[in-house]
């Protein structure tokens, strides 16, 4: 059992990069990503002993962590739902003075974050895999998805994406 602990231990922290993308996805607030790095770490806990070693560590977490990230933005309440961070950077957008002042690609970036966070849980997800550069069918099996699901999405957040723009 020890050996099993300092494994997973091992894992976590070489992975933790992987919970931290997904809980700043996901919640707004600091104290609501701690409270949701702390179930996902929770959760992967206690689904260790199902793991299967013959099967990419990464995308076990993944698949885990945002199935925990999509049922708590499930259960807050709507008021919490909807909070927004007051961080000034997240409005920068909304003022053609400072939005003209930011560099092109900040501004971009701003964008593409507003987009994201517009969308639905597992659209969420998709998109932050897909700007990780991860693969059609690791996608298609950390979100439980087919491949051709997958590029259907793709092809649609993209055209979505390209309209609003």
């Amino acid at each position: 059992m020890i050996q099993n602990t300092e494994a997973f231990e091992q894992l976590l922290e070489s992975h933790r990069g992987i919970l931290f993308k997904v809980a700043n996805t996901y919640c707004w607030q600091p104290d609501d990503r701690a409270d949701l790095l702390q179930e996902m770490a929770t959760q992967l806990w206690r689904a260790w002993p199902d793991f299967d070693p013959t099967r990419t560590f990464s995308t076990w977490m993944y698949r885990i962590a945002l199935n925990v990230a999509i049922s708590y933005l499930r259960n807050q309440s709507p008021h919490r739902r909807n909070l927004v961070s007051m961080s000034e950077e997240h409005h920068l957008v909304a003022d053609p003075q400072t939005a003209e002042q930011t560099s092109e690609m900040t501004h971009h970036r701003l964008l593409l974050h507003n987009f994201i966070e517009r969308q639905t849980a597992l659209d969420k997800a998709l998109l932050l895999l897909y700007l990780e550069e991860h693969s059609q069918r690791e996608i298609a099996d950390i979100l439980g998805i087919t491949e051709s699901n997958v590029s259907t999405k793709i092809g649609r957040l993209k055209q979505r994406l390209h309209d609003e723009l």
